[in-house]
């Protein structure tokens, strides 16, 4: 059975990430979201429900490793959004993509898939650095955050299970 501290420690970390992302970022500093980063808090979002489907259910062997697995691939989505968001902010200004529509329009205007590929394509408010800690822009500390979740993940996948009570006791 995966330990429920993970679950706990998971559903805590996106909690809190998302609050500072809201709460502090953009109430306080005023920093809107572009369309990338609503899309990095849907995956926070996606991590969050799976440990807390953990957390309810404490499911044993199979069902654990789902809750894990489905973590995994929001963690996975999460990493190549923020990589790209990190890879657009890092293009010559030449090269740049052009700003689009805002996420709300977009939804409104546009079918589901078209908007899917129209954000994730990119655009010139999402390579807007607005906000660095130690020489990291925001998206780039979301690649570090994503990337330790996706290792916990495979780790917490690959680790085989222990049985404390099995054998005699007293060896």
């Amino acid at each position: 059975m995966i330990a429920t501290r993970w679950y706990w420690i998971g559903l805590l970390a996106c909690g809190g990430l998302l609050a500072v992302a809201y709460f502090y970022f953009q109430l306080q500093l005023g920093l809107p979201p572009c369309p990338l980063c609503m899309f990095q808090r849907a995956c926070l979002v996606g991590v969050a429900f799976f440990c807390l489907l953990g957390i309810i259910f404490k499911p044993k062997k199979v069902v654990a490793k789902l809750f894990v697995f489905g973590s995994l691939v929001f963690s996975a989505l999460g990493l190549a959004i923020a990589g790209r968001q990190v890879w657009l902010q890092n293009l010559p200004a030449d090269q740049v993509p052009e700003c689009g529509p805002d996420l709300d329009f977009m939804l409104e205007a546009f079918p589901l898939m078209q908007t899917i590929q129209t954000v994730l394509a990119g655009s010139g408010e999402c390579a807007e650095i607005q906000w660095q800690l130690l020489g990291l822009s925001m998206p780039a500390w979301m690649v570090v955050v994503f990337s330790v979740m996706v290792l916990i993940c495979i780790k917490l996948l690959f680790t085989k299970e222990r049985n404390y009570f099995s054998g005699a006791l007293g060896r």
